[in-house]
């Protein structure tokens, strides 16, 4: 800050006393900091004829102009710079306006959002298995129904169904002639999965939602901590879009360093999506497999 004030300071004093330097060599410059730093105030003493002269630069708010006003006494003159505005988005801390805009109100308009029946998305998946160091990718089509009715299409690296009606789950592999099945609140129970995209409401109930420092003016990022301990999520993070408020982004971290990553787009809301499309039956023939509880 010190150093801001004194480039400030300098770009002052060379554009507003370069015009009576030359007739007045012997000038003495006094710069005052206020502690709270409302001003700066600079005094240069002219020789005893002259009265001082007195510089004062007022420092911007956000988005603002500075603007430096400069009298000359004796001769009823005044001299005014103007420097350019300062960066709208700041790199380092929190935007002014994230400032204004509390964590209640973004969770509202999320809520808002997503309060819908049902909505389409497309998303790409990098999952990371940090102790086996291995990492893959997919990406497909997802479906969701309020409450707790999802299906993800898997497109790539192979055709995958996973369905639930919020009671059972299905994993169906059509390649292996395999479907896996199990109780869905197990693997999807509170929030886990990015379940809580069928009921966003979920978030504020089962989780403790901070707002993150972030330097993208394009997202708020939220950190979700599980409020009780029973399953492996250590932290979720949301990028949340501050113009649609669409969840662009999920990020998931389990107690053991693994992160599931999940890229959300192409939105479809407010679609009446058929219960038929979350539901499943097994084909004949198919291998089937009991998930453990």
């Amino acid at each position: 800050m010190k150093i801001k004030l004194i480039i400030f300071l300098f770009c002052t004093l060379f554009f507003n006393i370069q015009t009576v330097f030359c007739e007045n060599p012997s000038l003495t410059t006094t710069t005052t900091l206020p502690p709270e730093n409302p001003s700066l105030t600079t005094t240069t003493t002219l020789p005893p004829e002259n009265p001082s002269l007195t510089t004062t630069t007022t420092l911007p708010s956000e988005n603002e102009s500075l603007t430096t006003t400069t009298t000359l006494p004796s001769q009823n003159e005044s001299l005014t710079t103007t420097f350019p505005p300062k960066n709208p988005f700041p790199t380092a801390a929190l935007p002014t306006e994230d400032l204004s805009l509390s964590l209640d109100r973004i969770m509202d308009k999320v809520e808002k959002r997503y309060e819908g029946q049902g909505f389409i998305a497309r998303f790409d998946q990098k999952a990371t298995l940090k102790a086996m160091e291995l990492t893959d990718t997919a990406f497909g089509k997802v479906f969701i129904k309020r409450p707790g009715m999802m299906r993800w299409e898997y497109e790539v690296p192979e055709k995958q169904i996973i369905i639930t009606d919020s009671k059972t789950l299905w994993m169906y592999r059509p390649e292996d002639n395999q479907v896996m099945t199990g109780n869905a609140p197990t693997y999807f129970g509170d929030g886990k999965g990015a379940s809580f995209l069928s009921d966003i409401k979920v978030i504020r109930k089962n989780f403790i939602v901070t707002l993150e420092k972030n330097s993208n003016p394009d997202y708020h990022i939220l950190k979700l901590v599980p409020k009780e301990k029973k399953y492996d999520i250590d932290a979720i993070y949301l990028s949340i879009s501050k113009t649609t408020s669409d969840v662009a982004r999920i990020v998931t971290y389990n107690s053991y360093g693994d992160e599931t990553l999940i890229e959300l787009s192409k939105f479809q809301f407010n679609q009446n999506l058929d219960d038929a499309m979350f539901s499943f039956t097994i084909p004949e023939g198919t291998d089937i497999l009991q998930l453990e509880e």
